[in-house]
């Protein structure tokens, strides 16, 4: 990590350098369930008019989107909350069957400093669900580890025709606290 700049700044610029690694390398689709880990890296590919942006119901139907992105000879990403992964478990075995390439950016919660134990559960089987399924999984939990991370992944996903997830640790984007009401 650069000495020079604080961890706010890290903090707050690992989406922009996502960004411009995905865009650098070939990702014209992206697809998408509203999730506050992903905010800033929503925004800037809805402010691209070159990438065609997808947002999904349910986080399935970006499985089979991506597939057919990979059909039309085209490279896509999903974004998604671990808590979406459930929503993804049958639909994971067409990237594993057909060996198509699909890569996954997943903000976790229910990790580090969690405050909604709902969360909690869908984030401690995650891993182990994408690896059940076929998935390589990495993880990064630190801002700087994100983009060098995500750079790994995406080779892996489109040089091998692999399903990838690249787990982002809330250590990394930050731990939503929610505070109580008194009545």
């Amino acid at each position: 990590m650069n000495k020079e700049r604080d961890d706010g700044a890290a903090a707050q610029d690992w989406p922009d350098r996502l960004y411009r690694l995905l865009k650098d390398n070939g990702i014209t689709q992206v697809a998408w369930v509203p999730d506050g880990g992903h905010s800033r890296l929503i925004r800037l590919y809805e402010a691209d008019p070159d990438i065609r942006i997808v947002r999904l119901t349910t986080e399935e139907e970006g499985v089979a989107l991506l597939a057919g992105t990979h059909l039309g000879g085209a490279r896509g990403v999903l974004l998604m909350q671990s808590s979406g992964v459930g929503n993804c478990i049958n639909m994971l075995s067409l990237p594993n069957i057909c060996q198509m390439p699909l890569l996954m950016l997943v903000t976790m919660r229910g990790d580090f400093g969690e405050a909604n134990p709902w969360q909690v559960p869908m984030a401690s089987a995650t891993p182990a669900v994408l690896e059940a399924m076929g998935a390589t999984v990495k993880r990064a939990d630190t801002p700087d580890d994100i983009v060098e991370t995500a750079q790994g992944c995406l080779q892996l996903a489109f040089r091998s025709s692999r399903m990838v997830a690249l787990l982002i640790g809330q250590r990394a984007i930050g731990a939503k606290t929610f505070t109580e009401t008194k009545h």
